[in-house]
């Protein structure tokens, strides 16, 4: 099937029953991950309310694919303002902390590519006046398909690799987790749950009501400022519609088991809260909140997201997904399974030309390869 075969439509999202229904009965023919489907994209729809456009790919009268484009400016260096357009983001920083990974365009399967291609181009043809499309978190094997297929400059924002674990995959060998792991990693693991087994027994404590499920997510807010600090890039607790955004995914979501809030309990001490996203039997590891122990024996992250992990492979989970980020926890406890890059495809304009050269020009005062914007 050729791109000549598709057609493309473009129409305000101002329907949300209408998308909804035509999203979910797309999805069900596609294989996304938590971030394309309609658990996340319906929500953040409902509660920011973008000024967004679908567009719709068709093959005849069969939906092939969906995308939501988002139109914005954003101004930098205080004097160049750049005609964006973004997939699945809003251009607002503080609305956009909540951070999509895994984007792209919704596609039927085996057709993504075909969708992909029809989309750009379309996006290039028949919406001429932007000067930038800032797509990501998106699979850098996407992104070099999207600069290909688009023929413009890319810049790169933002990079981090992926790390994971194959729950399938140790229920298939039958070996413990902890095996799995380096001597040294297994070691500082082993030890820290004895050393915590001092303070009581150690458990998993999961809410049993909706109620308690927002008050563990609330708990988890001063241990997450107290690691990542209150500064607009840093911890989203510092920012009110992060909060709001993930207190309305719960109480939409968490009755219907696409969120679980888990409590790392050692006697009757808290040591460690995990918020994951769960879809089609995936478990994505959104954000956590740890004590901060004097006693760098201690490691309550580690211990807890080993203990996690043996939870969900217990019940049939495929994937423990700890996504995107260079932590060195992450290398230690997963494997590589994709990089993820935020990019700008870029047109041809002065003004983008002219920054480009002044970046480079910085770039080798400093001695840098290039510039990552922080998450």
């Amino acid at each position: 099937m050729t791109e000549a075969t598709l057609t493309v439509s473009r129409a305000p999202a101002t329907d949300p029953t209408a998308l909804a229904e035509q999203w979910l009965e797309l999805e069900a023919r596609a294989t996304p991950t938590v971030f394309l489907s309609w658990q996340w994209m319906g929500h953040w729809l409902k509660v920011y309310a973008p000024k967004a456009w679908v567009l719709r790919v068709a093959d005849g009268d069969r939906l092939i694919g969906l995308g939501l484009i988002v139109e914005t400016d954003e101004r930098r260096h205080r004097f160049l303002r750049s005609r964006c357009l973004r997939l699945h983001q809003t251009g607002h920083r503080v609305l956009d902390q909540i951070w999509i990974e895994y984007n792209g365009f919704l596609a039927e399967n085996g057709r993504e590519d075909e969708v992909a291609e029809a989309c750009l181009n379309y996006l290039c043809r028949e919406m001429p006046e932007w000067d930038e499309f800032i797509v990501g978190a998106i699979d850098a094997g996407d992104a070099d398909r999207y600069t290909a297929i688009t023929g413009l400059q890319r810049q790169l924002r933002w990079e981090a690799p992926c790390y994971g674990v194959d729950l399938d995959e140790l229920r298939t060998t039958g070996e413990p987790y902890l095996d799995s792991l380096s001597r040294n990693t297994r070691y500082q693991i082993n030890r820290a749950h004895r050393l915590y087994r001092q303070r009581g027994r150690v458990t998993l404590v999961r809410p049993d009501s909706l109620e308690e499920a927002l008050e563990v997510f609330d708990r988890i807010g001063p241990k997450h400022l107290a690691r990542w600090g209150d500064g607009p890039d840093q911890s989203g607790f510092a920012n009110p519609d992060f909060v709001r955004f993930h207190r309305e995914m719960i109480r939409s979501q968490w009755p219907r088991g696409g969120i679980d809030l888990i409590t790392l309990m050692a006697g009757d001490d808290e040591i460690a809260f995990f918020y994951n996203l769960l879809h089609k039997q995936v478990v994505y590891f959104y954000l956590g909140g740890m004590k901060l122990e004097e006693d760098n024996r201690l490691k309550p992250g580690l211990l807890g997201h080993s203990l996690c992990i043996e939870d969900y492979r217990h019940h049939g989970f495929h994937y423990y997904d700890f996504m995107g980020g260079d932590e060195r926890y992450k290398a230690n406890m997963g494997r590589l399974h994709r990089h993820l890059v935020q990019v700008s495809l870029q047109r041809e304009r002065f003004k983008l030309k002219l920054e480009d050269v002044a970046r480079r020009a910085r770039n080798r005062w400093l001695g840098e390869g290039s510039i990552h914007y922080e998450r």
